[in-house]
């Protein structure tokens, strides 16, 4: 699998705007655990940022995608696309994403 065809199921796995919340929540508050812990200089915030970050992602699969997390199979493009996701949403351009993979939803594996 290529990473264009990883990010195609990724939106997919993550078409319930919900879900997609809970991973900007979780996305944005492990980033911001993370500058804490190098500012800090605590490194037991590095140890909880992971965990905050990922389980209101979790949360979101479980609840209201029902799906499994692409974490698991592929767990640096997830990391990516989680990034990506919300840097989409953060500047207005994951509509455009979404919209093309609804076009070809049938074609996502």
């Amino acid at each position: 699998m290529t990473y264009p065809e990883f990010w195609r199921r990724y939106l997919v796995a993550h078409s319930d705007r919900r879900t997609r919340g809970l991973h900007y929540l979780g996305t944005t508050s492990a980033i911001v655990l993370l500058a804490m812990a190098a500012w800090e200089r605590d490194w037991r915030l590095l140890l909880v940022a992971p965990v905050v970050g990922y389980a209101s992602a979790w949360f979101g699969h479980l609840f209201f995608e029902r799906n499994r997390p692409e974490t698991f199979g592929h767990p640096v493009w997830s990391l990516i696309s989680d990034i990506r996701m919300l840097g989409l949403f953060a500047s207005g351009r994951l509509g455009k994403e979404l919209r093309g993979v609804r076009l070809t939803k049938g074609n996502a594996k």
